[in-house]
């Protein structure tokens, strides 16, 4: 469009000579032409707000981001501590799964938040203010530890009891549920809390 009206623009001034020797300078007396009304600009296009939560889908999103949040920070505080293989890569998985998790609640608990494939990793202060009392008296409590199996030991235990708790959020949403988004949510979470339960009883299995 840009090349055209370019286009244009040269050619009317080529022309503008030839044009002003064939036709002869309107007289003084004709009216005026009646000047051109600007083009109103189009309207910016408006996103629609997501559907409203229920309670119940609230609830679950809430929870699941608190414990989920605990989860994430007792990673953190674990990477550079662990010495076990398979607890190192169990470290690696839950943190970049409760990273993602944390992004796509935040986005769905927006109102008109626009999609991104960005996964935005929250700080540990966002972390810490998304958790209780309690949760903060454990992170205290692991980051106080040294590296050892005692260490390990304290992590498994810790990700198991949240993981059992993430999963009686998702079942006792899915029993009621009333949101297509939250719902997807909870059946994905499901799945992998599941799995990763049984991969954290191996792995106590191996810590001993």
């Amino acid at each position: 469009m840009e090349r055209r009206l370019v286009l244009v623009g040269i050619a009317a001034l080529a022309a503008g000579p030839a044009l002003a020797q064939s036709n002869p300078a309107p007289a003084t007396d004709a009216p005026a032409a009646a000047p051109t009304a600007p083009l109103a600009p189009a309207p910016a296009m408006k996103m629609a707000p997501p559907m409203s939560l229920s309670d119940a889908a609230t609830t679950q999103l809430k929870r699941t981001m608190a414990v989920g949040s605990l989860s994430l920070l007792a990673c953190r505080i674990a990477a550079p501590k662990v010495r076990q293989a398979m607890l190192k890569q169990f470290v690696a998985f839950e943190t970049a799964e409760q990273e993602t998790i944390a992004s796509i609640l935040k986005a769905m608990m927006m109102s008109g938040a626009p999609p991104s494939g960005d996964v935005a990793t929250p700080t540990d202060a966002e972390l810490m203010g998304a958790i209780d009392a309690k949760g903060k008296a454990a992170i205290e409590k692991l980051r106080d530890m040294r590296a050892g199996v005692e260490f390990e030991r304290a992590y498994v235990k810790a990700q198991v009891e949240g993981h059992r708790e993430l999963l009686e959020i998702q079942e006792t949403y899915l029993k009621v549920a009333d949101n297509l988004d939250a719902t997807n949510v909870a059946k994905l979470a499901k799945g992998q809390i599941t799995e990763h339960l049984v991969l954290l009883s191996d792995i106590g299995k191996q810590i001993g």
